[in-house]
């Protein structure tokens, strides 16, 4: 029985430590409090867009009703801003006054 070897040569994996250290800064996403946009609906965009768990999103609507603002997390740039994005363009559709910011930590 003659056994076959595998002659294709293995991928090359490059290690670049210059790449690895160009990692995007991350931001503070913010929320800002309105008298306007029900507090359900906060909750609601905090769990579906920022990914938070139920207990965590009404803390954070508390806290923003309460202080005026809240932090919700950090991303990098981009996500933060795609996520903010796309809660004001959610709470547009339904003419809530909801407002988030960014600030690089």
């Amino acid at each position: 029985m003659t056994v076959r070897r595998n002659t294709q040569p293995l991928p090359e994996i490059i290690h670049d430590p210059q790449r690895e250290t160009e990692l995007e800064p991350l931001y503070r996403v913010i929320i800002h409090n309105d008298e306007v946009t029900p507090m359900d609906f906060v909750v609601y965009i905090l769990q579906r867009i920022f990914l938070i768990s139920g207990p965590h999103a009404i803390e954070i609507m508390y806290a923003a009703h309460n202080s005026g603002a809240a932090y919700v997390q950090s991303l990098p740039k981009s996500e933060a801003q795609s996520r903010v994005g796309k809660a004001h363009f959610a709470a547009g559709l339904e003419g809530y006054p909801l407002y988030f910011s960014i600030e690089q930590e």
